[in-house]
């Protein structure tokens, strides 16, 4: 009897689960696109464009961006008024949520424009367009620098790797958040706790001791970005110990309540492939400011 009953109201059950999964997903689905964002680009080494770059790999051209189509990007961030982010904001007012928006910035949509390793060229290219666009709109862009210590140049005239002086001089004139990719952009899953420890609190030591004197109230490397975007669970650990957050490299959208942990914010990785054009469209999905946020 229980059976035939069982049997009887079979169809409604599995129609009224099928309809809750429904609903569940749609509504997970809603949620996930309409979520509030904030872009977090990651770029490499900036080259230019109408040089002959034939002495530069074709992996490493790929991972390349050219000067022009940076330039252009920016210009469009700073003529549409977009915030732009230092790790330590981000941690302040849209994670950690530990102060209160600044007024100033209520109507602005923000922005994150990072570069990692430790290229010259964030000094011969970079600071320049920084510098153009101040000059231009008198705005000022900040970029975030995750830098690898160990690989800056001793040699003043180096033209691959930035040396000490380059970042104390954007740093000094407002342009460069300085935060660490480790000391020598090792894979920090791969590593055994005492070498793990060395690649976290080296780096931090040598990023500080390089800008010391500069900063009134630091935040050098107070947050990381794992070389190749690799983390485990240990490595999440150790790094809570030394950093205030760490970043990803998983091509996926910074979305607001959507953070599982302060130690895997999501970045955006942009390479020769992507032009001014696609960078734009991700930089208009981010959210407007408002008191709410």
């Amino acid at each position: 009897m229980k059976f035939i009953k069982f049997k009887k109201y079979k169809s409604f059950i599995l129609g009224f689960c099928l309809t809750l999964i429904v609903v569940v997903a749609t509504n997970w689905l809603i949620l996930n696109l309409t979520a509030p964002r904030i872009p977090i680009l990651g770029f490499h080494s900036i080259i230019d464009g109408q040089q002959n770059n034939a002495s530069v790999s074709e992996q490493q051209l790929q991972m390349d961006y050219t000067k022009q189509d940076l330039e252009q990007f920016l210009d469009y961030l700073v003529r549409n008024n977009f915030w732009f982010l230092s790790a330590q904001e981000l941690y302040n007012y849209f994670i950690a949520k530990t102060a209160a928006l600044p007024t100033d910035r209520i109507g602005q949509r923000p922005i994150m424009i990072s570069f990692d390793d430790s290229y010259k060229t964030y000094y011969t290219q970079l600071l320049p367009i920084l510098e153009n666009l101040e000059k231009t709109y008198n705005k000022k862009v900040k970029v975030v620098l995750f830098i690898n210590p160990g690989f800056l140049a001793k040699d003043e005239k180096s033209s691959t790797h930035l040396v000490c002086g380059d970042l104390r001089e954007g740093l000094r004139k407002g342009f460069y958040d300085i935060q660490s990719h480790g000391q020598n952009h090792k894979d920090l899953t791969k590593l055994n706790p005492q070498d793990l420890v060395y690649e976290l609190a080296e780096a931090q030591t040598q990023l500080r001791k390089c800008t010391e004197g500069l900063e009134l109230s630091p935040t050098v490397a107070t947050h990381l970005a794992y070389p190749f975007g690799a983390v485990n669970k240990q490595v999440e650990a150790y790094v809570s110990k030394y950093y205030l957050s760490g970043y990803l490299y998983n091509s996926r959208m910074f979305k607001l309540g959507w953070l599982r942990s302060a130690y895997q914010i999501p970045r955006l990785s942009v390479n020769r492939e992507k032009p001014p054009s696609r960078l734009i469209e991700k930089a208009e999905r981010a959210l407007k400011v408002t008191q709410k946020n």
